[in-house]
């Protein structure tokens, strides 16, 4: 699995690393993939000025560990997850080529949880919170792709109230 993630972001890579555009800049949409918790796919919705929406789907789980204390049990794999966020942002350096941002939002995931009273058996879990993130966005210039870098917090109010796991990640979208 870790080799075809490896394979498959060389590739895309070299795909990016060979289409050319004018400037690199804030357009309507950008797609991409981030690898980190959750990971999945991105897509984010620039509107407004400094303000755009971003949008994850993927798996929850997988970065810190899939073996994790959990309610009266643990969860023991990878789940589903879809993640939010009301993003503002604003550029860090002159020529725009670096961005920050932070944002907030909420958070919906899915995971088997294994509770005590099932004696190893195992129920599907919905889990509902919220987050926040902050993050970098490197826009080479004349390029359509940027790379990112972020990290945040999701604080779960349905099933574990108050239940905290760190959300960060890295990744790659193409701006159109």
């Amino acid at each position: 699995m870790r080799n075809l993630v490896f394979l498959t972001t060389v590739l895309v890579l070299s795909l990016f690393g060979t289409l050319n555009c004018a400037q690199a800049q804030y357009n309507n949409w950008a797609v991409g993939f981030r690898i980190g918790e959750p990971a999945g796919i991105n897509v984010r919705k620039y509107f407004g000025e400094k303000k755009a929406f971003d949008l994850n789907v993927g798996t929850f789980g997988g970065l810190y560990g899939t073996n994790r204390s959990y309610r009266s049990g643990q969860y023991r794999s990878v789940g589903f997850s879809v993640q939010g966020h009301y993003i503002h942002y604003a550029p860090i350096t002159k020529s725009e080529s670096i961005r920050g941002y932070y944002g907030y939002g909420g958070q919906i995931n899915t995971r088997r949880y294994y509770p005590v009273r099932l004696n190893g058996e195992y129920e599907n879990a919905l889990s509902l919170g919220v987050s926040g993130i902050g993050g970098v966005e490197f826009f080479p210039p004349n390029k359509p792709y940027s790379f990112f870098l972020e990290t945040g917090v999701y604080v779960e109010l349905l099933q574990a109230p108050f239940f905290l796991n760190l959300n960060s990640g890295l990744g790659l979208r193409y701006n159109f």
